[in-house]
């Protein structure tokens, strides 16, 4: 029998529209060991030096290492951008970053944002969006947004729209059937099938920021406790005398229940009946994966 790890991404066997065709599925093996760059520890003196040079022309100068992370679009870290804005004097720079908001801090210099002006050592917030920065002296800011964030729910920059994707009950039913023919390992964070989509199938996620999966408990088993960074909100499908434990509390299931783990609590889930549970978990994980800071562990193991 073949290892759940092991298994490749599993497509739809007979797909009946465009929609149903997008659907990718992974499991509880194979979903969770994504392997990323991690965060290199960087020094910015050269993107500097570039931004004071006498010549340098107005304009930003990215803090940028998105190949070291392995994304596509400039970053300095998996959710922030800093970057250097050189502006010459009685020049404007215009903006029109994609990012909730702008934290500045003028490094040298003077100049205006049209509400208000600011002088050397000023820290200030612009929203995203267009924006027009005058200044009346040689000027050096310092900017860090939050583009790489935006950018990633949105699963490249701008406002994209994801396709629909369809999952058909006979079409999961499946899937659970090719991973019951698959043994497990100590890594495997229980039985579980990992929806995702053909654009998002390097990630494993159904949306950028957002996982999904369907879990399962054989009966008389429980999945050990457990902890991860990511908030989790499950709906209870299937099950006998089930309950999950989430901190100090027990929380018995009742088919259509909706519950709540909040974020780094132990929890774990339990099955004393005779049939299999079954449970639909949202997790905010896709963000935690990209930010590498899931933090998934056993508890007792």
């Amino acid at each position: 029998m073949s290892d759940m790890a092991d298994l490749p991404v599993q497509l739809p066997e007979a797909p009946r529209s465009a929609a149903a065709g997008r659907a990718r599925f992974f499991n509880s093996g194979n979903a969770f060991n994504i392997k990323l760059p991690p965060v290199p520890a960087a020094d910015f003196a050269a993107v500097l030096a570039e931004a004071e040079a006498p010549g340098a022309r107005t304009g930003l100068y990215a803090c940028d290492q998105a190949g070291a992370l392995g994304c596509p679009f400039p970053a300095t870290t998996p959710l922030m951008l800093a970057r250097y804005a050189r502006i010459r004097p009685g020049e404007t720079l215009a903006l029109d970053l994609t990012a909730t908001g702008l934290i500045v801090h003028a490094l040298r210099g003077r100049g205006d944002a049209g509400d208000f002006t600011w002088d050397a050592g000023d820290i200030f917030l612009l929203p995203g969006g267009p924006a027009a920065l005058h200044a009346s002296e040689d000027t050096l800011l310092w900017i860090v947004t939050d583009e790489p964030l935006l950018a990633l729910d949105a699963a490249r920059p701008g406002p994209v729209p994801l396709a629909p994707v369809h999952y058909p009950a006979p079409e999961i039913e499946r899937q659970l059937a090719i991973l019951a023919d698959c043994t497990t390992n100590p890594g495997t964070s229980g039985l579980a099938v990992i929806f995702s989509s053909d654009t998002l199938e390097a990630a494993r996620n159904l949306t950028p920021v957002l996982t999904l999966s369907l879990n399962t408990l054989p009966p008389g088993d429980a999945q050990p406790s457990h902890r991860h960074n990511s908030a989790a909100v499950t709906l209870v499908l299937q099950g006998d005398r089930c309950y999950s434990t989430i901190g100090d509390q027990r929380c018995l299931w009742t088919p259509g229940t909706t519950l709540v783990t909040p974020p780094g609590e132990p929890h774990s889930h339990h099955n004393g009946g005779a049939v299999q549970a079954r449970f639909l978990i949202v997790q905010d994980g896709g963000l935690h994966y990209h930010a590498r800071t899931m933090g998934f562990a056993f508890l007792d193991r």
